[in-house]
């Protein structure tokens, strides 16, 4: 009886045991499940007012509280980052920009960084696999703090100028309305031919051959979803997941064969990789165009808008390069780098927020689209995970959107996306703690680009 007994209980483990991740069903569900559910929830509730997905405190979690292993805790948390990324775009699409009659997302600063970013997080992923754990771990941990301090720091800066803006605003209420009525009285305002010659223009409006370009140029920017750009970002998006199937992993073999460090590996590789930095090269030749119109119309620029040019159509797309890098690299989302990184470029936080979303979206649909072609992914806990980042982000977006509205604060995107970023940085320091014990006990990585996996 008590080898039968033992084969019986071998037999009622193994059948909740998942096939893919050897980690138990969801069903039944036990405490373990519930922490890491509700841990998530709060982490996805954070991330939502800065409009990041929060992947550098969820992976963390699924791995330290869900007991999954990390290779298949990656692809859960990119399961829980599109649910919130669905939501936020929906709820941002609904949103104007705070300072301008246009879409609250930066459609042109999307196009010109997306396509770098990918670049940089494909070479990321290839010296990741290269570069020794211990190595990784530190550098990340270093990557983070000093981007969740910088965050912090524009955060309160930018809450101190919001309190100098209020109190400015309200003591010169009074002062405007008598200067207003001191002028009038002394008849200055009648002999200001600057203003005069400032009003006949506002009557008279643009040039007639620019008034067509400009009204074009607002209508543009009215959409919240302006076709060719949204095309632009459609079309890297089929591009990556085509190469990516092309060439095939995990469970899922090369429909053509191929095999890595073929040659036919490398150049399905070269050919992803220039195909994106030809076309950031054609959007920043839109961009130097259209900014050229911009200012032959007349444009009126807000704060927080970029003035393309020659110089900075190169030098942010390089620092996107170094930030995909850095996201492959480490193995986080994009939009935990791009997020501060829009901030520290000047963007305005709601703005920022809106934008990363968007970003998101992308790479986190393109990421899941290749995770379950690989056989990468746990159905059972993906799905309720994918609802939960739905439901959770809902909730965050809302309290973030009601507190901005009350207080007139948009610096608390800024305070949640450097909260989240710091967040991040102890769960993915003590994570990589654990993985470096764990590969110390046995499960060594395998040192190549064609290891294990591949």
């Amino acid at each position: 009886a008590g080898p039968a007994a033992r084969r019986r209980l071998d037999e009622m483990a193994a059948a909740v045991l998942d096939g893919v991740t050897g980690h138990k069903t969801f069903l039944p569900t036990d405490f373990r499940d519930a922490a890491g559910f509700v841990a998530a929830a709060l982490g996805l509730m954070i991330a939502a007012g800065g409009g990041i997905g929060g992947g550098g405190m969820l992976v963390p979690i699924y791995v330290l509280v869900l007991g999954f292993k990390p290779k298949f805790a990656i692809p859960l948390s990119n399961m829980t980052v599109l649910g919130g990324a669905i939501t936020n775009v929906s709820m941002n699409a609904q949103k104007r920009h705070p300072l301008a009659d246009r879409s609250l997302v930066d459609w042109d600063l999307l196009i010109l960084m997306e396509p770098l970013t990918l670049a940089g997080a494909l070479v990321g992923g290839f010296v990741n696999k290269l570069a020794p754990e211990l190595v990784i771990t530190v550098l990340l941990v270093i990557l983070l703090y000093l981007t969740s301090e910088r965050t912090l720091k524009k955060g309160f800066k930018l809450y101190a100028k919001e309190t100098a803006q209020f109190s400015a605003a309200m003591e010169l209420t009074a002062e405007i309305a008598a200067e207003e009525a001191a002028a009038e009285a002394e008849g200055l305002l009648d002999d200001d031919d600057d203003e005069r010659s400032k009003a006949a223009y506002d009557a008279a409006g643009p040039p007639e051959e620019h008034a067509a370009a400009l009204a074009a140029i607002h209508a543009e920017e009215a959409l919240a979803f302006p076709p060719w750009k949204v095309g632009v970002l459609l079309g890297m998006f089929t591009l990556t997941v085509a190469m990516n199937l092309a060439k095939g992993g995990g469970a899922f073999p090369s429909p053509f064969g191929i095999e890595c460090g073929s040659f036919g590996y490398w150049a399905t590789t070269f050919f992803m990789f220039a195909s994106l930095v030809a076309i950031s090269f054609r959007v920043r030749a839109y961009l130097v165009e259209r900014t050229a119109l911009k200012d032959a119309c007349g444009y009126e620029y807000v704060d927080g808008d970029f003035h393309w040019d020659a110089a900075t159509t190169l030098k942010y797309p390089c620092v996107c390069f170094f930030a995909g890098v850095c996201a492959g690299l480490f193995g986080i989302g994009g939009g935990i780098v791009n997020g501060p990184l829009m901030l520290e470029l000047g963007v305005l936080p709601p703005v920022a927020g809106a934008t990363t979303a968007c970003m998101i979206l992308l790479t986190s649909t393109t990421a899941a689209t290749t995770f379950l072609t690989f056989g990468l992914v746990q159905l059972d806990y993906a799905a309720r995970l994918f609802w939960l980042g739905i439901f959770a982000t809902c909730v965050g977006q809302l309290g973030m959107t009601h507190l901005i509205k009350k207080t007139g604060r948009s610096s608390y995107v800024a305070f949640s996306i450097g909260v989240v970023v710091s967040l991040s940085t102890v769960l993915m320091g003590f994570h990589g703690l654990v993985s470096l014990a764990s590969d110390a006990e046995g499960e060594e990585r395998s040192g190549g680009i064609c290891g294990k996996g591949e």
